[in-house]
């Protein structure tokens, strides 16, 4: 029942509100009808509250105030009207989820905002309709009419109080108004749209009882208002406002429904990169020790440790000065600097903020937290600068109370450190210059008492700790207070008695100087100055002016562990359990020591001071910053770590990368520009120009940076163009997207310059200042900026805060927005499909729409910064948005990405496309269906007119875009096409004269390629074409033989009795799925069906349905019988599938998920007629703008559901709808696998999760959060791709991108390596001399040596940042001595010792990459040879060169072949190089007596060809049964083997090859050739005889093939594809 209450106190009833109506489902209506009087505009009841005091005249729903009306709707509507002249207030009561009831109250008696814990004031703002007069605060005009409010509860309860909204629980209506209706929903909704479905904005229609009347012809936005408040942010902009809408206006934004770009929010601050701002005195461990919480400017920032993923604290409007955790760090608190510091005490599991108060006092500088949370402690300044004392009562804040003032004192004493001691909640200890004292809060009053400190009364103190693992019931006479000090005294204070107990001097090592023979004693030397100190139950850490951190046992009799820093430490803590120091500088550094291992890790580095500019490398995603502390510095914009830092004492400015390459160029304040090699950390180039701002431009392959082209050889400049001054740096000048164009203020700030990129020959001037001739002062621009999408456009921001769209053709002012931001805009950026305008003023971001015609379409602001923002821009992936200033601060941007308007004429401009009518023009449809208008955003009052658009040619067929999605399957490129192979000889069954022996490696380019059924013991993967089915207890391998492309997935039966693996086929051909039976080992059927590659494989439950998903080429899902695999029935859909399966339950039921949301499917079966029925349902709102990337079923009703933004979305199958979220990674998740109730979840962040799902049975279908906790979480070494585990999730097997299969055991928490493969191409492969090992090289930097019988990694040398081109054995026997030396990219060598496994000798013979090693048949020198065709003879022992040979000078060596034969010429052993350019070079050598003599050189023709054309290599070898046989094949005149008699001088034999060899190796035995090609063809020939056979078991061309020393085994590698073959002969 509600209640009207008027000034005599009488009562009025009415019927129940609480009544449902139709629109239950989606709807509370609070007023359904009354008996009251009509409104004769409205033609329906209202209801008038009149009174001269509006507290006592409203209306109270519901009517008794410990009853709740329960609503969960988070929008609310009020259709209302204000009393002309009069004034009124509306008090909404809501409850959080923490059980607090806070009252949201707006008012025109509001004056400004007001906000307290409890309460928020806001002031409504009314306009007159019919005079453009400002709004004031005050009574009602007499034109104010009839008014449609929303207010976003959620929204504002989480902005303004950080808190959670729960439910409405009252509301109060006070006088004067008049009242129609108000409700709650969760739908936003259009008031002027009375039917029809949700636009595409998300808008719906506004129920019947919440509707005004609109006459026919008239428009709605003409007789009513709209106010939503759901976007302001900051409290000088916290006004109600109603304003009225133009005609033209119609249909596109408020009458719409939308007034604000959806998503809402739609950025989301992701990572900031960044530490310290007013102090970096401040950082804590939690009390698991798994994350660190410190300040960053005006944020606070939760980081863990072991992933780096971070929570943020929001809400202090100025600097951090202090925080402070209690004892079990569930509380946090933190104060702000300023005159009028507030303090924010936070929930810090839930991230809510629970009180705010202000001290009135400036410079807070410590907060100390008592250990049960019941007492606060702040030190500050008061107004006449003597120091404060505040001590606050706590204990109730956690439960919703407030906080108040226990103690206050005012002293002259300095207060350096102060905190509340364990033991005793009403005692405190503080330090600082000259004094130690001893505090104790008591009736209310707070009293202190100093330590004497007799003849150390004039040092300055810097910290207190107590002495670790006292208990509280201790006595006070056994407590002992540590103080630190600058002078490097470490004082013991008796608590109890008030005096020194012990007193001791930290010393740095002594140095022994010469002229210095004395001692230092305990009073003379320079002792540590100590900064900081931390005691725990094992050691004392102290943090110094040194830079240093040490640890030191109780006695401080020596230092047993120290860590040294760039700059003095400001603070060291310990961790609860002891295991870890944390430390901070006051460069702005900090990082860990652990102790257990003595590593040391750095968790964030940071600037300095402000960061003027930046610029991203989107293809490493690499971030570039200069700052004005001198530094240019680059970070990895994925893990936040600095790569590396650029110093210089000139001042740099502005920074731009080049657009492919790893360059970026930097300008200096001195007017140099210099250009840096980020791989090689060197500097390019350095020219003198006067620059204070650089810019890049996007597309890629134009000029360098279009004033620095002297990269490329030639320079270009002019002078005295440019405005000077460095505040309009670093958007003061644009590059336009096709970089024809370049845009800069100059020659005065009153002009912009349009000028040709490549000649600087000036366009056209354009004078800002004479566009607005009312304006009374002269505009100037500060910032330029193309618009990406249309050149045609510039964007200038202006000194009066105004945006100017001027076209770049005529000069001619487009469009302009006034009041950008209440400070002048410091930076814009648009994005590159042109729908976004991204803007900086002052402390603030700003999202607009980018064809707005009023403000009212803009986003609202995004706080954060503490300072000036400098500049801010989209990333290049469009994904994110980086802004500048304190910090650097990196955004998520959730905006959904649309195709641009490509059938419009080139010369229209796209933006100004628009309906008769005035609306923008919708987009295109696709030519996949025919083309038709939709008009179900267009307003009825238009249809009439709407068919006066103008009609374009139809699209042209859009190719198919991959997704942005790494679960996604894409084919590795490959370098050769099965179409080239013009005839090949296989060989019959049992005549092979090699056998495929084993497969090395895992191909992590696959999607769901490993399968293991543990009650079967069957275990198969996929490497390149082949399916491996391994026996894990022996290690033996069989191989399925029958696709020719990659393999993409694998699927297997429930009784692991069948097997089906899908891969792609070349030039658009359709894939090839092979059905293999296991025990036979044979392909029993082929399906051809999908015209791309396909996605996923899986069969159903009972195994009578076998399903295939074609990938974002050919988005087709296609449901086969397994009786005969024929095909029973297929669906198209949208938008491409990653991930599909079926029902554990039932085979009737699976699932899909994709780009455009899950697929529920449901197959029906009438007699032999088989449909798939699809539902289609939308990605829950609740993640954003995010593709389904994995799933998997949960019992029978549930589904789990992965996204590409790391969130688990649980569904109700029988619902078909989504009950619950939450975000279970960093990254997409890829992998999902239930049983029982335990999930697993792997991403490509490398983390592997199991959750505890029992709790998601049994949530109700409204509860959005539940108790889901990971179990256990393992990091490997790359994205999880595949996954298979037992019924238990207690052990399984887990793929990565890396080429590894990994055994997990969660039981014991262990990992093995199953399998080990290479991840990116192999480039050489040999054998040991004893046939007992193999040893592998990649361009990832590794060497690998494996063992010949297992086929087990033995050991992995690993080289950062470098390539390894050539690997080789030493000829030693001994295993003790075997060696193994590589070549790499820097022309580096290195040997490793087998037997330490460590690197031995690190040499560098050579200034280009080394292509080819060999050690001498002796093993006494190591020959190599670089790119640039120069040999090596280098000494194995100390590294020296001994020579080096140049006769191939120019020409790349690919061969160098030393055997130990004696022929011709005086030596002890023959060797051959190679080279790209034909020739080969026999040499006969004798290195211990220094003799290397030319043998032979033998020269090959070959015909022209063009400096473009891929030319096959030049390959030699000895023949290993005649060593004066040297065997070439090469470029030529024909393709063939060549075999040279160095006896007679002249070629004896040829061999014919049908395709260019890329790689030959010669038997020692049966006098076999292998010879591999680009045709991925795998050939065996006999020299002898010329018998052959072809093999094609690779994927991809054959880049090297070796035969073992005894000639039984070979090995033949294509990219990253290892296979071990059998030699029988032929």
């Amino acid at each position: 029942m509600s209640k009207l209450k008027t000034g005599g106190g009488q009562q009025r009833r009415g019927t129940c509100p609480h009544t449902r109506c139709e629109y239950s489902d989606k709807f509370y209506f609070l007023f359904v009808h009354f008996e009251i009087p009509q409104d004769k505009k409205l033609k329906c009841p209202v209801y008038r509250i009149r009174g001269p005091v509006p507290a006592n005249s409203y209306i109270l729903v519901p009517k008794i105030i410990s009853q709740s009306l329960g609503l969960t709707g988070h929008f609310f509507y009020l259709l209302f009207r204000p009393t002309p002249g009069k004034y009124f207030v509306v008090h909404l009561d809501v409850a959080a989820e923490e059980g607090q009831v806070i009252r949201i109250s707006f008012s025109n008696m509001f004056k400004e905002f007001k906000s307290t814990a409890t309460w928020l004031q806001f002031p409504f703002l009314l306009f007159t309709i019919c005079v453009c007069d400002p709004g004031l605060v005050g009574p009602a005009p007499t034109s104010v009419r009839w008014t449609c409010l929303m207010l976003d509860l959620q929204y504002i309860l989480s902005i303004y109080l950080n808190r959670c909204y729960s439910h409405l629980k009252s509301i109060k209506l006070c006088a004067n108004m008049a009242v129609k209706n108000m409700f709650t929903t969760d739908l936003l909704l259009d008031p002027a749209k009375l039917m029809g479905l949700a636009s595409s904005l998300g808008t719906g229609p506004m129920p019947r009882e919440m509707s005004f009347p609109v006459p026919k012809g008239s428009y709605w936005h003409d007789l009513y208002d709209y106010i939503k408040y759901s976007y302001l942010i900051t409290e000088q902009d916290i006004v109600l406002k109603a304003k009225s809408t133009p005609n033209q206006f119609l249909g596109y934004t408020l009458c719409g429904g939308f007034d604000k770009l959806l998503p809402d929010p739609i950025l989301r601050l992701s990572r900031i990169i960044g530490f310290g701002g007013a102090t970096t005195k401040c950082v804590l461990w939690t009390k698991s020790g798994d994350a660190v919480v410190y300040p960053c400017h005006a944020i606070i920032v939760s980081m863990k440790i072991s992933s780096n993923q971070q929570r943020f604290f929001i809400g202090h409007t100025e600097k951090v000065s202090a925080l402070a955790f209690n004892g079990n760090t569930t509380l946090l608190a933190s104060a702000q600097t300023g005159n009028n510091s507030a303090v924010r005490v936070w929930n810090y599991h839930k991230g809510n903020c629970l009180a705010m108060f202000r001290i009135h006092a400036h410079s807070l500088s410590c907060l100390s937290f008592s250990r049960g949370s019941g007492i606060l402690c702040g030190v500050g300044k008061d107004n006449h600068n003597k120091t404060m004392v505040v001590v606050w009562n706590t204990h109730s804040v956690s439960k919703g109370g407030e906080v108040t003032i226990l103690a206050k004192a005012h002293t002259d004493v300095d207060i350096h450190t102060m905190k509340v001691t364990f033991f005793d909640d009403t005692r405190l200890v503080s330090c600082g210059r000259d004094n130690i004292r001893l505090w104790r809060v008591r009736n209310g009053m707070l009293r202190s008492c100093p330590v004497n400190l007799g003849e150390y009364h004039s040092m300055d103190f810097t910290d207190v700790a107590f002495e670790e693992g006292n208990s509280s019931d201790q006595h006070l006479d056994d407590r002992t207070l540590f103080v630190s000090s600058r002078s490097g005294h470490i004082f013991e204070i008796d608590y109890s008695r008030v005096a020194i107990r012990n007193v001791r001097r930290l010393l740095p090592a002594q140095q022994q100087h010469a002229d210095r023979r004395e001692k230092w004693s305990f009073n003379t030397g320079p002792g540590i100055a100590i900064n900081s100190i931390s005691v725990s139950s094992s050691f004392c850490a102290t943090g110094s002016e040194d830079g240093f951190l040490r640890l030191w046992p109780h006695d401080f009799s020596a230092v047993f562990l120290e860590a040294e820093h760039e700059g003095p430490v400001s603070v060291v803590s310990a961790s609860f359990d002891s295991f870890r120091v944390l430390a901070a500088t006051s460069t702005g550094n900090l990082g860990f020591l652990d102790v257990s291992s003595r590593g040391y890790n750095t968790l964030m580095r940071s600037h300095t001071d402000t960061v003027l500019g930046f610029s991203v490398d989107g293809v490493h995603r690499h971030l570039t910053t200069a700052s004005s502390d001198g530094t240019v510095r680059i970070w990895n914009m994925d893990s936040l770590h600095q790569l590396y830092d650029f110093v210089s004492e000139d001042s740099p400015c502005s920074v731009a990368f080049h657009p492919s390459e790893q360059i970026f160029c930097c300008g200096f304040t001195s007017g140099i520009v210099r250009v840096f090699d980020i791989s090689s950390a060197k500097l390019l180039a350095e020219h003198k120009y006067v620059v204070t701002y650089l810019k890049a431009p996007t597309a890629a392959g134009s000029v360098f940076f279009f004033l620095f082209c002297f990269v490329f050889g030639y320079q270009s400049s002019v002078g005295n163009v440019v405005a000077r001054g460095t505040e309009r740096a670093p958007d003061a000048l644009s590059v336009s997207s096709d970089s024809r164009c370049l845009a800069f203020v100059g020659p005065s700030e009153y002009i912009v310059t349009i000028a040709d990129a490549r000649s600087l020959d000036e366009l056209l001037h354009v004078d800002v200042s004479i566009l607005d001739v009312e304006s009374p002062r002269l505009d100037s621009a500060l910032k330029v900026c193309f618009s990406p999408a249309s050149t045609e456009h510039l964007l200038v921001a202006t000194s009066a805060n105004k945006i100017l769209w001027v076209s770049t053709k005529t000069g001619r002012l487009l469009r302009e927005v006034s009041k950008v931001h209440k400070h002048q805009c410091s930076s814009l950026a648009v994005s590159e499909d042109s729908r976004f305008l991204l803007t900086a003023g002052h402390n603030a971001v700003k999202v607009w729409d980018y064809n707005m015609q009023y403000d009212t379409n803009s986003q609202v602001m995004f706080i954060g910064h503490s300072q000036p923002i400098r500049q801010v821009s989209f990333t290049p992936d469009q994904l994110g948005i980086v802004s500048v200033g304190d910090a650097i601060f990196l955004w998520d941007f959730l905006a959904n990405p649309v195709d641009s308007l490509t059938n419009i004429p080139p010369d229209t401009d796209a933006s100004g496309v628009q309906l008769s009518n005035g609306m923008p023009r919708q987009t295109a449809p696709l030519p996949s269906s025919p083309p038709r208008l939709d008009i179900s955003t267009i307003d009825q009052v238009d249809q009439e007119r709407m068919f006066s658009i103008l009609i374009y040619p139809p699209l042209k067929q859009k190719k198919p875009v991959r997704p942005d999605c790494y679960r996604h399957f894409i084919p590795r490129f490959k370098t050769s096409s099965l179409d080239q192979v013009k005839s090949i000889l296989s060989p019959q069954p049992q005549e092979e004269g090699i056998k495929l022996k084993a497969v090395i490696g895992y191909n992590g380019n696959g999607r769901g390629n490993m399968v293991w059924s543990p009650d079967q013991g069957l275990f198969a993967y996929s490497c390149g074409c082949v399916v491996v089915v391994e026996y894990l207890d022996t290690g033996r391998q069989r191989h399925f033989q029958g696709h020719s492309e990659e393999i993409s997935c694998l699927a297997v039966t429930n009784d692991a009795q069948t097997v089906a693996s899908a891969a792609g086929s070349s030039n658009g051909n359709k894939s090839l799925i092979c059905i293999w039976d296991v025990q036979k080992g044979i392909c029993r059927n082929t399906i051809s069906y999908h015209r791309g590659s396909v996605q996923c494989l899986a069969f159903s439950r009972d195994d009578r349905f076998f399903l295939s998903v074609g990938d974002f080429s050919d988005p087709e899902v296609a449901l086969w019988s397994t009786k005969n695999f024929k095909l029973l029935s297929s669906v198209n859909v949208s938008g491409p599938i990653h991930d599909a399966a079926f029902s554990p339950s039932t085979h009737s039921q699976m699932a899909c998920v994709g780009s455009q949301g899950a697929y529920f499917c449901l197959i029906n079966s009438q007699g032999l007629d088989v449909e798939l029925k699809v539902q289609r349902v939308k990605t829950p709102v609740e993640v954003g703008d995010v593709e389904l990337t994995a799933l998997c079923y949960h019992m029978d009703s549930l589904l789990f559901t992965g996204t590409n933004r790391g969130h688990v979305c649980v569904w109700d199958v029988n619902m078909q709808r989504c009950f619950m979220t939450w975000e279970a990674d960093e990254g997409e998740i890829g992998v999902l696998l239930c049983r029982g109730n335990r999930l697993l979840t792997g991403s490509n962040t490398r983390w592997l999760r199991q959750w505890e799902v029992e709790a998601v049975q049994d949530m109700k279908p409204q509860e959005k959060v539940s108790n889901v906790e990971d179990r256990s979480v393992v990091m490997l070494d790359g994205t999880i791709v595949s996954a298979a585990f037992d019924n238990t999730m207690d052990m399984g097997i887990v793929g990565t991108t890396a080429g590894t299969l990994w055994y997990i055991n969660w039981a014991d928490n262990s990992n093995i390596r199953l399998v080990s493969g290479h991840k990116t191409k192999v480039n050489d492969v040999v054998f040991s001399f004893d046939e007992n090992h193999f040893a592998t090289c990649s361009e990832d930097g590794s060497v690998r040596v494996w063992s010949t019988s297992s086929y087990e990694l033995v050991v992995q040398f690993q080289v950062l940042n470098q390539a390894c081109g050539c690997v080789c054995w030493s000829p030693s026997s001994s295993k003790d001595s075997t060696c193994v030396a590589a070549g790499y990219s820097d022309g580096t060598l290195r040997i490793f010792r087998l037997a330490s496994t460590e690197m031995e000798l690190k040499l560098h013979p050579h200034q280009v990459a080394v292509t080819a090693i060999q050690y001498s048949a002796n093993g006494h020198v190591i020959l190599s040879a670089g790119k640039n065709g120069l040999v090596a003879v280098s000494s194995p022992v100390d590294g020296g060169t001994i020579r080096v040979i140049r006769d191939h000078k120019g020409a790349t060596i690919t061969t160098i072949q030393c055997v130990n034969e004696q022929f011709g010429l005086e030596g002890n052993e023959m060797w051959l190089a190679a080279s790209a350019d034909r020739r080969v070079s026999v040499w006969a050598s004798d290195w211990l007596k220094d003799k290397c003599d030319l043998l032979d050189w033998l020269t090959f023709p070959a015909p022209a060809y063009f400096a473009g054309d891929s030319l096959p290599p030049s390959l030699a070898a000895f023949c290993p049964a005649d060593c004066s046989l040297v065997v070439y094949t090469g470029y030529g005149v024909e393709k063939e083997l060549s075999f040279y008699s160095l006896t007679k001088k002249q070629i004896i034999k040829k061999i014919a090859l049908p395709h260019w060899a890329t790689c030959i190796s010669l038997s020692s035995e049966s006098q076999l050739v292998a010879v591999g090609s680009n045709e991925r063809v795998l050939k065996l020939l006999q020299s002898t005889s010329g018998r052959f056979q072809d093999f094609l078991q690779h994927s991809d061309s054959l880049q090297t093939c070796h035969f073992s020393p005894s000639g039984t085994l070979l090995f033949s590698v294509a990219y990253n594809e290892i296979m071990l073959w059998d030699v029988k002969g032929l």
